[in-house]
């Protein structure tokens, strides 16, 4: 068959057929030497090594949380960004995001250590849990410094009296108030109670001065979170009512400090 034994004609390398024909374009001036022929791309390089050289060249430079901060000048991509100290204009700083502000810590503790000063009712509108955990930690720390392992007492105690004194204040009150919220409080006016424990890694408590102390630590501890719960539930008129159970959920973690 004369048919089948023709040579077929192949587009890209055959030099004596037109195919230009087939790509109705013009061909590139660069022809490999066996015949290959390539045409010219409309695409741009654009990745370049001049690009990638000013990309990651050098760190941005000022701090990027600034508001008159350009963006657009130097080499500030997010490569630099990404590993870099500054972070991005809009992000909220790492320890706020985990949870953790020192400043209101510090805000919420100076309150309870000064239990005379009026307590804002806006003091418990962020209800971090940070500094009750701290506080708690440090309570059993230093139990166990003096030999007394009351771990198990100290989570105990705290879930039932948190959970206790969360319904009491919600009969009690028309707003009512959340468990967070109640936790809170309850945890950072523990900080008397901290300190209590504290002097008893170095004093006894068996004796007069000891028995002093740890009715100063109720007491203050009582008046501290009543005072707080009251200016967040507006019951002025009620304290002493919210004072008796807290007055008891504190007792019970005094009475630890003997036993």
């Amino acid at each position: 068959n004369m048919a089948a034994r023709q040579p077929v004609h192949s587009v890209l390398f055959d030099n004596s057929q037109d195919t230009n024909q087939y790509y109705g374009q013009q061909p590139s001036s660069q022809t490999g030497g066996d015949g290959l022929q390539f045409y010219a791309s409309t695409y741009g390089d654009q990745y370049s090594a001049n690009t990638n050289a000013n990309y990651y060249s050098s760190p941005p430079t000022g701090d990027m949380r600034a508001s008159n901060y350009d963006y657009t000048s130097g080499s500030s991509g997010s490569f630099w960004s990404a590993f870099g100290t500054g972070g991005f204009a809009d992000e909220p700083p790492l320890l706020e995001e985990l949870g953790l502000n020192f400043g209101h810590i510090k805000t919420k503790s100076l309150a309870v250590l000064n239990p005379f000063r009026t307590v804002p009712h806006t003091i418990m509108d962020d209800t971090d849990l940070a500094g009750p955990l701290l506080f708690i930690f440090l309570f059993g720390t230093f139990l166990l410094l003096s030999r007394k392992a009351h771990f198990g007492y100290i989570y105990g105690v705290g879930v039932m009296g948190v959970v206790s004194i969360y319904l009491i204040l919600n009969m009690m009150s028309e707003n009512g108030i959340d468990f967070s919220r109640t936790a809170s409080v309850l945890g950072y006016c523990l900080l008397p109670m901290v300190m209590l424990s504290g002097f008893s890694v170095v004093l006894k408590l068996d004796n007069i001065i000891g028995t002093a102390l740890t009715v100063i630590s109720i007491l203050w501890c009582t008046y501290s979170s009543s005072g707080m719960f009251s200016s967040v539930l507006h019951l002025n008129e009620q304290r002493l009512l919210v004072a008796y159970p807290v007055g008891l959920f504190y007792a019970c973690f005094a009475l630890m400090t003997f036993f």
